[in-house]
């Protein structure tokens, strides 16, 4: 569980209700017909902006704003270290057994490629058309994020615009004019709310994961043509802590 994620949606959404509760009732913040406007209109527009499939795997992608599963850089170079002094001792083949321990699918198959004898610029394309695929996917669950952002203040807009139709039509009827102005002023709120409070962030921190797992992925990648090349396990130690922030590599040494 990310906790900057849990404790930014916490803390936000918290002080907007402390605020709410403290001003009054909380009761007349709610408005069946604005949330139709908003949630209905924003997802509707966001699914003619997107194929089917892209919506149906968003939320696969969201979970890595709450969940962050990967290994840190310093456990990555001490993995390689493993494999580069055993490669050395006992060559290439002999991380072959080692392939069945290892969960992830992108280090394996480098591995597995590297232990099959192809030569590491056949390596790196594969491995690099892998990873320019897994910037492609991040970057539409960042753009749908984004996109859900832009379109919940609009549809805000329009039932904004809808509330102020309504009340103008009935003015003759004073009992009339309350219900239109709240749902006016509602979908509003609610479209700021979606917007500033869950899809924009989500969006941004989509766009720092995305970049954390790509900067771990060259790091494997780089391990692996090291290990393919045959060099001297010190070697490969020194361009994976090139990776790294100074405070971090002084400690991975």
């Amino acid at each position: 569980m990310d906790l900057a994620t849990l404790i930014g949606i916490v803390l936000s959404f918290g002080l907007v209700a402390a605020a709410i509760v403290t001003g009054g009732s909380p009761l007349i913040f709610i408005s069946i017909p604005s949330m139709l406007i908003v949630l209905g209109g924003t997802i509707g527009a966001t699914m003619v902006n997107y194929p089917l499939a892209n919506i149906l795997g968003l939320m696969g992608v969201i979970k890595k704003t709450f969940f962050s599963t990967l290994e840190s850089p310093a456990e990555i170079i001490e993995k390689f270290m493993d494999y580069a002094n055993r490669a050395r001792r006992e060559g290439i083949l002999s991380l072959e057994p080692l392939l069945r321990e290892i969960e992830d699918p992108f280090l394996r198959k480098g591995l597995q490629l590297t232990v099959d004898g192809l030569e590491p610029q056949t390596i790196e394309e594969i491995m690099e058309t892998e990873i320019s695929y897994l910037e492609s996917r991040h970057e539409v669950g960042s753009e749908i994020c984004s996109v859900l952002g832009a379109f919940a203040p609009a549809m805000g807009m329009i039932g904004t615009v809808i509330g102020l139709v309504q009340m103008l039509q009935t003015m003759s009827d004073p009992s009339t004019i309350g219900p239109a102005m709240a749902v006016a002023l509602l979908t509003t709120f609610y479209g700021a709310v979606l917007a500033n409070l869950v899809f924009i962030p989500m969006a941004g921190k989509l766009k720092t994961r995305s970049k954390e797992e790509v900067l771990r992925k060259e790091m494997i990648l780089n391990g692996i043509l090291s290990i393919s090349k045959g060099e001297n396990p010190r070697i490969i130690e020194e361009k994976l802590n090139s990776f790294l922030p100074p405070r971090e590599r002084r400690q991975a040494e």
